[in-house]
């Protein structure tokens, strides 16, 4: 064969090659159907049988069944008339990319319009996964192992290394990026959203527009760093930041023991632990058994890794009723914002927020605080109570009267408090 005629003939099977290459590639995905006059009578089978890219519906009914999802496809009910009863199972819906050897992952799952129930841990649990959306949800009644009065979650997997008093609560994130958890309602279950980070970093999420109440032993909203998982082959903890929790209503969560659960709580309690760089954003935070926003920090030796709880920001939050933080980041009465740390903490930003109904709207207990607080409306009998050695800038926020903080009827300031200039009227 000639020069000229080899060179057709692979340009010929190259061209043809990636002709097939883009057949495969431009497929178009099935749909499957779960339900009665289906293909499928239950989701479990269908999730089994369809191919990644494919999209199975699901009828109104009660499907007793635990669905584990290792593959990218949509799954998509009905609305709350379609009912996953997990009633002795442990999860209701477990998007699952631990199982993706060697835990590459998983991407592009989308869950929504469910009723998920009774499950003995989450009632929707994802690990190791990216992309993903869980959306107009309503998962609630379970976390059924707990044992309160032990604080103990029996048969919880080891790789949720922090979760024995809540069993992972209603909708729990971990290991997990760029994904969307939007729409849901989320309540009676120990407690309502968990982000974690044993199995690897936890970032780039947004949790918006979701309805979290009264889940009573545990936070509305959680951004929490835990001890990495043996099987992550991690030995400091890989993190939880760049998240956005954005529009959701946080209310009456925490309130069955004292001092349960915050409204949203940010937390890196040890040393190690990477919680930083989260914006919480135009949230309704009312009623919760904490300080509606909770940030902690209760460990920081000499010579252990330092945590990092810096650079968090709280903005445009309607923040209302919410009770006092207890033991160590104890507060002094009721209060809105609570930043307790036994480390230094700085790039805090407290802006733009609305207090109502607290006895403290904001409270800092660190030892070289770092916090910017602009054009809040402080309402509470004091504005400000810095509990720590550090400073607190509360430049140009409005102190509840036109005469600024301290005086007459407005909110007054306690401990180190910057405040030279103050607005004369609400934002």
């Amino acid at each position: 064969m000639g020069k000229q005629r080899r060179t057709e003939w692979l340009s010929a099977r190259v061209l043809g090659v990636f002709i097939v290459a883009s057949t495969i590639q431009s497929a178009p995905a099935a749909t499957w159907c779960v339900g009665p006059a289906c293909s499928y009578q239950t989701i479990s089978a269908a999730v089994a049988g369809a191919s990644a890219g494919d999209v199975i519906q699901v009828q109104p009914g009660v499907y007793s069944e635990s669905v584990v999802i290792t593959k990218s496809l949509s799954l998509i009910g009905a609305g709350n008339g379609t009912i996953i009863n997990a009633i002795g199972l442990p999860n209701g819906i477990f998007i699952n990319g631990m199982a993706t050897a060697p835990m590459a992952g998983i991407s592009g799952v989308v869950v929504s319009g469910f009723s998920v129930q009774n499950a003995n841990f989450e009632g929707i649990l994802v690990a190791n996964a990216t992309e993903v959306t869980v959306s107009n949800n309503l998962v609630t009644g379970n976390n059924r192992s707990l044992n309160i009065g032990s604080g103990v979650c029996p048969g919880i997997p080891a790789f949720e290394t922090n979760e024995g008093d809540d069993c992972g609560e209603g909708i729990h994130l971990m290991a997990v990026d760029h994904s969307v958890i939007s729409g849901n309602i989320v309540k009676n279950n120990s407690g309502g959203i968990l982000i974690s980070d044993e199995t690897g970093p936890t970032h780039d999420n947004l949790i918006s527009g979701n309805t979290v109440s009264n889940n009573p032993y545990d936070c509305g909203i959680t951004l929490a760093s835990h001890a990495p998982a043996a099987l992550s082959g991690l030995k400091l903890p890989a993190g939880v930041y760049h998240n956005t929790i954005s529009g959701n209503t946080s209310s009456n969560n925490g309130l069955q023991l004292p001092g349960a659960g915050a409204g949203i709580g940010i937390f890196a309690p040890g040393p190690g632990n990477q919680n930083y760089g989260n914006v919480v954003i135009n949230n309704t935070i009312t009623g919760n058994g904490l300080p509606g926003v909770t940030m902690h920090n209760h460990a920081a030796p000499p010579k252990a890794p330092a945590p990092n709880l810096n650079d968090n920001v709280i903005v445009g939050n309607t923040i209302s009723g919410n009770a006092a933080d207890t033991e160590d980041a104890a507060t002094p009465g009721p209060t809105g914002i609570n930043l307790y740390s036994v480390a230094p903490v700085t790039g805090t930003i407290i802006a733009q927020n609305k207090f109502n109904n607290e006895q403290i709207d904001v409270a800092v207990n660190t030892p070289a605080a770092d916090v910017t607080m602009r054009l809040n409306d402080l309402q509470g009998q004091t504005g400000v109570d810095n509990l720590g050695s550090g400073t607190v800038n509360a430049n140009f926020n409005y102190w509840g009267c036109p005469q600024g903080p301290g005086t007459n009827t407005c909110a007054g300031m306690i401990g180190v408090v910057l405040a030279p200039s103050y607005a004369t009227s609400p934002f």
